[in-house]
């Protein structure tokens, strides 16, 4: 595995994003993974939709080709490092971010995202913008 996909890149290619979705051809489904994490904001978001059930279906068809990662105790451990150096630099970043930073730290991936500007605070983060 090479990637671990952001929410933000993983709801780019559910909208059908051009770009994230070519970027996304040029690898294969063993090169991504995506945190439970990741799984968790995508089916949050599915609650809120008109239509729960198609969106439910779309999110299971994207994920069922790729590794779908749990967040163990490497990952955690990783993730509680992390908040411990951006708490003490005075620069912090939401729970869910942290979580996917600490893990791809720990899988010692990139993470394939958008939100470079939250991400770029993390030491050692490999990041990919297949958004922007």
């Amino acid at each position: 595995m090479k990637y671990l996909l952001d929410t933000d890149t993983c709801i780019a290619i559910l909208r059908g994003q051009v770009n994230v979705r070519e970027r996304l051809k040029n690898v294969t489904p063993d090169d991504c993974g995506v945190s439970v994490v990741s799984v968790f904001e995508l089916l949050s978001g599915v609650e809120r939709c008109r239509q729960p059930e198609v969106e439910r279906r779309k999110v299971e068809t994207f994920l069922a080709p790729l590794h779908v990662l749990p967040f163990d105790f490497d990952a955690a451990a990783r993730t509680a490092r992390v908040r411990w150096i951006l708490e003490k630099a005075g620069t912090p970043i939401g729970p869910y971010d942290l979580q996917l930073a600490g893990q791809a730290l720990s899988l010692d991936v990139a993470l394939a995202t958008g939100n470079t500007g939250e991400f770029t605070r993390v030491p050692e983060l490999r990041l990919e913008n297949w958004i922007g």
